[in-house]
C-alpha cells in the first residue's frame, strides 16, 4: 500500500467548500493539525467560527468522506473546532464596551455544544493536580477490579496530549472500527472498553493542538464512542484526565454529568498542594469529589522487608481530613506495579492475593458503595 502524502489530503480538501464563505476550506485557512499514521489514518481539525460550529456539522462529514476516498486512507476523524476571536479593544475613554449576548466570550464555542448524553449510569474523572503521581496506573487498576467485581466498566483516557492508556491496558498497535452508525467501537482490554487519542496517531509523533483542538477532540471522544446503549448502559466510565486544572477539565464538568472525582496524589507536599487546586476546581464546577487516593505511599525492600516512606507518609489522608473529603486508600510503591503496567496488564489483576491488589479491591468496593451500584 502506497504511503498517504499530506498534500493529497491537502489537494482533496480543495474540493470541500463553505459556501458561506464562498471558498474552499484550504484556501480559507480552516485546516489544522493534519496528522497521518501509516496505516492509514488522518486525522485534521477544521477550525470554524464559534457562533458556526452546530451549523457546519454537514460540511466536517463532507470533509470525512472526501478524504476517505483517497487510496490507502482507512479511517478518517475530522474535528469541528473553534478558535477564539479578539475582544473588543477599550474605546478610547479606557473603558471597554459592556459585555453582550453576542460578545461574551465563548472562545472554543463550547456554549453552542449542548450536554453529552453518555450511556453510562456513572461518569467518574480520576484527576491530580501535577504530573508523575501515578494518577493513569491508578485509573487502569481501579477499571480492573470495577470490572472483575461484575461491573461494566468503560475506560476514557482524556489525555490528549499524553495518552498512556493503550499500553497499559496491552493495546499498543490497536485500531478502532465503526459502527453502521458511523460511532467508534472502543476497544476491549481485560473486560473493559478502552478509547484514547492513542489508537488514532502514531506513537512517536507528538499532537501540536492549540486548546480548542484538544476540547473538540475530546468531545469527539464522549460522543462519538459506543459505549454502551439506553437499553444495556455502562456501570462505570471511568475518565483518565490529563494533569492540572485546564481545558480538558473545564470540558468534562461542564458536558458531562459526572457523578464525582477522584483525586490522585503523593504523599509529599508539593504533590498536595497541586491535589488542593483539583479539588477546589471540581468543587467549583459542582462535581463531586468522591476522595483523594494516596499512591506510592510506602516502599518495601524486597531484599530486607524494611518499610521506607520515599515521599513521605499520611499526607494524603490528612488533607482530605482538613478539606472535609473522604480518604480512599493508599497504594504502595512497589516494583510489580511498574513491570505490569509496562507489560499491559493491570498489577492487581497479575497477582490478585498481593497487598497492593488488595488495597486496589477495597478501593474500588468503596467507590461502588459511594455510588450505591
Amino acid at each position: 500500500m502506497s504511503a498517504v502524502t499530506k498534500d493529497q489530503i491537502i489537494d482533496a480538501l480543495k474540493t470541500v467548500r463553505d459556501e458561506e464563505q464562498g471558498a474552499d476550506i484550504v484556501s480559507l485557512d480552516m485546516v489544522k493539525g493534519l496528522q497521518i499514521s501509516g496505516d492509514g489514518t488522518v486525522i485534521f481539525m477544521i477550525e470554524v467560527s464559534p457562533s458556526r460550529g452546530t451549523q457546519l456539522e454537514p460540511l466536517r462529514q463532507n470533509a470525512e468522506q472526501t478524504v476517505l476516498k483517497i487510496k490507502g486512507v482507512n479511517k478518517v476523524s475530522a474535528v469541528l473546532t473553534a478558535e477564539a476571536k479578539h475582544t473588543p479593544k477599550a474605546a478610547a475613554s479606557g473603558v471597554a464596551p459592556a459585555p453582550t449576548k453576542s460578545n461574551i466570550p465563548d472562545p472554543h464555542g463550547l456554549n453552542k455544544i449542548p450536554p453529552l448524553d453518555i450511556h453510562a449510569k456513572h461518569i467518574i474523572a480520576v484527576a491530580s493536580g501535577k504530573g508523575g503521581v501515578g494518577k493513569s496506573t491508578v485509573t487502569a487498576n481501579i477499571c480492573a477490579n470495577l470490572a472483575k467485581n461484575g461491573h461494566k466498566v468503560g475506560l476514557l483516557d482524556a489525555d490528549i496530549y499524553g495518552p498512556s492508556q493503550p499500553h497499559m491496558m496491552g493495546l499498543d498497535g490497536k485500531k478502532p472500527a465503526s459502527d453502521e452508525n458511523n460511532q467508534i467501537i472502543p476497544l476491549e482490554a481485560h473486560g473493559i472498553k478502552v478509547m484514547s487519542i492513542g489508537f488514532m496517531i502514531e506513537p512517536e509523533k507528538a499532537l501540536v493542538w492549540r486548546g480548542p483542538m484538544v476540547q473538540s477532540a475530546l468531545i469527539q471522544l464522549m460522543r462519538d464512542v459506543a459505549w454502551g446503549t439506553a437499553e444495556t448502559p455502562l456501570d462505570y466510565l471511568i475518565v483518565d484526565m490529563p494533569p492540572g486544572t485546564g481545558d480538558a477539565q473545564l470540558t468534562m464538568a461542564q458536558k458531562i454529568k459526572l457523578s464525582g472525582a477522584i483525586i490522585v496524589s503523593t504523599p509529599q507536599d508539593i504533590a498536595l498542594l497541586d491535589a488542593r487546586k483539583g479539588i477546589e476546581m471540581f468543587r467549583k464546577t459542582n462535581v463531586p469529589v468522591l476522595g483523594i487516593i494516596e499512591n506510592m505511599s510506602t516502599y518495601i525492600c524486597t531484599n530486607c522487608g524494611h518499610e521506607e516512606h520515599i515521599f513521605g507518609h499520611g499526607g494524603a489522608q490528612k488533607e482530605a481530613k482538613k478539606l472535609g473529603t473522604a480518604f480512599l486508600g493508599d497504594i504502595p510503591l512497589n516494583t510489580s506495579i511498574r513491570i505490569n503496567s509496562d507489560e499491559g496488564i493491570p498489577a492487581s489483576l497479575s497477582a490478585p492475593e498481593s497487598e497492593y491488589a488488595k488495597k486496589f479491591d477495597v478501593i474500588a468496593k468503596e467507590i461502588s458503595t459511594r455510588l450505591k451500584t
